[in-house]
């Protein structure tokens, strides 16, 4: 990148705020100017970075002037007011909420998939930054695809709090230190998330599907662009504090060995391959928790279909899942100017 930008961050003191800041210097993202923006409960709280301080901001009319870039992670109804004002500014608005991924009219871009959807040559614009679970899946899909063909895909996710915010942490770290006690009453999650699974991430429609399922199913088809795959989705939250897990069935246009798969995945820019089984030595949430790969392991042929493939998929939903995609789109965009 030739030129310093001048970058907003709505949301810069929630957890993928915090992560955005911290992801900007360890990038050396090049930065003019930062406004990080927050409720009013925040408003002169200075943020470090870069040996710089910053003091925090409220939304408010003209807020967005002069700026180049705005990331985005504060929920749909704060995203649906203001990024398109950011955009009328002037800015490339990076949105981590729901609000435009399904819009015909928005890109919904993970770079290492479909990042030719934005380059040096875009308009300031909105562009989505797709659900944490669905970005760790399709960049495990995007190789096996462009190699073999998709024929079907079925995921069951197994996520993290952190996916849940601040508060979805803090509810977990405070039910450990209380573990003894018989009964914790949830705040964030629907029940108890100690020692506890529960088989669901939002609300349900009359199908039976979680508004996460959903979210998985429709966007893996919209990022990979093929609006006719069989997606199938199962969505659990696991107490696990960061770094959602995947197992995923994945079954192929045609019949390959275990060692083309495996290079494909290998190969593939922003996957990690950690397969040996036999030596318990596959992807681990916590393991993973902290860092910017995808990693693949507990790659095997399905007994009764010599298509079908099963993997198990690891990420941390708040880097790669969230802050780090952001930054990612954000230098596509702007690498050669």
């Amino acid at each position: 990148m030739k030129r310093k930008l001048k970058v907003g961050v709505v949301g810069a003191t929630g957890m993928v705020g915090q992560t955005f800041m911290k992801l900007l210097e360890e990038r050396e993202f090049p930065i003019e100017e930062l406004r990080p923006f927050a409720s009013e409960n925040s408003l002169g709280k200075k943020i470090e970075l870069q040996g710089q301080a910053w003091a925090c901001q409220v939304l408010k009319d003209g807020c967005f002037d002069g700026l180049d870039l705005v990331f985005f992670s504060s929920g749909d109804d704060i995203s649906l007011e203001w990024a398109p004002k950011a955009v009328q500014a002037g800015a490339f608005a990076v949105d981590n909420s729901a609000a435009f991924r399904m819009d015909p009219a928005t890109a919904l871009v993970v770079p290492e998939v479909n990042g030719y959807l934005v380059n040096k040559d875009s308009k300031p614009q909105v562009i989505a930054n797709p659900n944490c679970s669905t970005i760790q899946l399709v960049v495990a899909l995007k190789p096996l695809l462009e190699q073999f063909g998709l024929e079907e895909v079925r995921v069951s996710t197994y996520q993290a709090v952190s996916g849940a915010g601040q508060g979805g942490h803090d509810e977990l770290m405070e039910q450990t230190t209380q573990a003894s006690k018989d009964k914790h009453e949830p705040k964030t999650f629907p029940h108890q998330i100690l020692f506890n699974c529960i088989p669901q991430i939002g609300s349900f429609n009359d199908q039976g599907y979680s508004s996460e399922e959903v979210k998985i199913m429709k966007e893996t088809r919209k990022i990979l662009n093929q609006p006719q795959l069989k997606v199938s989705a199962f969505a659990v939250r696991i107490p696990a504090l960061n770094a959602h897990s995947e197992s995923v069935w994945v079954t192929l246009k045609k019949e390959v060995t275990r060692e083309q798969i495996t290079k494909a995945l290998a190969d593939f820019e922003g996957i990690i391959v950690q397969d040996d089984p036999k030596k318990s030595e596959y992807p681990l949430a916590r393991d993973v928790s902290g860092k910017d790969p995808v990693y693949v392991g507990r790659i095997h042929r399905d007994p009764e279909d010599p298509k079908m493939w099963l993997m198990w998929v690891v990420s941390d939903n708040i880097r790669k899942g969230a802050a780090l995609n952001g930054i990612q789109i954000a230098e596509q965009i702007f690498h050669s100017v």
